[in-house]
């Protein structure tokens, strides 16, 4: 996704209908989506491909721009004619975030660019031989069904580890990963259950309830301003989240699957990618729109808050 930041002054409000006039004073593109993932392994200094569907428009150029001056290989994104490259377009003012703009398409890919992808994954996997794969699911129609268990079947043949990001259209489709990271949200969609407070021992059955769909090594819950829960087995437990000065929540999420899913790649240790990943999303939480996390900075306060 391409990310729009258009950042302005409110004076007064429009004579033609009850809104704030907004006078524009810049205006800057970051990558978004899935690419912020990718964004966040590269800033960590992973070496990183990206994989997905575009539209074949303006956007997607400055996308691929974007991408590769941050050494993202993009060569296995495919460029469709039949979708448009999702645009999120945000008003801002005074560091506040007044309206979102949303360009894009979001029913599933067809079967002939659905092929195209399967086949530039498997190439992918073939020739690059990574460490981990990560599934950033928005629901906009590029993981569907078969691309999701076509992949998951390529991952487990090649002794890929994989990670997911999931959303409630395909929650129980990501069979057999090794790490399933839903915030409480989505949990509550897709197991279809209702809870306000989170201890351990709801979070373990929870768990519990996800893996007898799944098959998953690790669940990694993300519990908003409480912090992280996981579980590994047996071995479980909530990660209290470190006091920030907040000012904007948005790609915390892709923060926090891209540096846990390095740190189990690098450990296979839980508890560290848990630790590690808590502190990483609190980090990024404390600037406005979507950041990648800052390397020196997230060393710094590990050896800070984990010494």
């Amino acid at each position: 996704m391409l990310d729009t930041y258009v950042w302005g002054k409110v004076e007064r409000i429009s004579p033609e209908a009850p809104v704030p006039i907004v006078s524009i004073h810049n205006k800057e593109q970051r990558i978004g989506g899935a690419g912020n993932v990718a964004l966040n392994c590269s800033s960590l200094g992973a070496k990183v491909f990206l994989l997905g569907v575009t539209g074949n428009d303006e956007e997607a150029n400055e996308l691929d721009q974007l991408l590769k001056e941050s050494m993202i290989d993009t060569t296995g994104l495919v460029k469709s004619a039949k979708r448009t490259t999702t645009n999120k377009t945000r008003i801002i003012s005074r560091n506040q975030q007044m309206m979102r703009l949303d360009a894009e398409i979001t029913n599933d890919i067809d079967t002939h660019d659905e092929k195209i992808l399967l086949d530039k994954i498997a190439e992918f996997i073939a020739h690059e031989d990574p460490n981990i794969l990560i599934f950033e699911d928005y629901n906009k129609g590029v993981l569907t069904e078969k691309v999701i268990e076509d992949t998951i079947a390529l991952c487990r043949a090649s002794g890929v580890i994989t990670a997911v990001d999931p959303k409630r259209k395909n929650f129980f489709s990501y069979k057999g990963v090794d790490i399933f990271k839903p915030n409480t949200k989505e949990v509550q969609e897709g197991l279809n259950l209702l809870f306000e407070t989170s201890d351990i021992y709801q979070l373990r059955n929870i768990h519990d309830q996800l893996h007898e769909h799944l098959g998953h090594k690790v669940s990694l819950i993300t519990l908003s301003e409480r912090g992280i829960f996981y579980q590994q087995l047996q071995n479980a437990a909530i990660i209290p989240s470190h006091l920030r000065n907040v000012s904007d929540v948005s790609g915390a999420g892709d923060t926090v699957i891209a540096v846990a899913a390095m740190v189990y790649a690098v450990t296979k240790n839980a508890h560290v990618m848990a630790e590690i990943a808590n502190i990483a999303g609190g980090l990024v939480c404390e600037d406005v729109g979507t950041v990648a996390v800052d390397r020196e900075k997230l060393l710094r306060e590990c050896e800070l808050l984990l010494s």
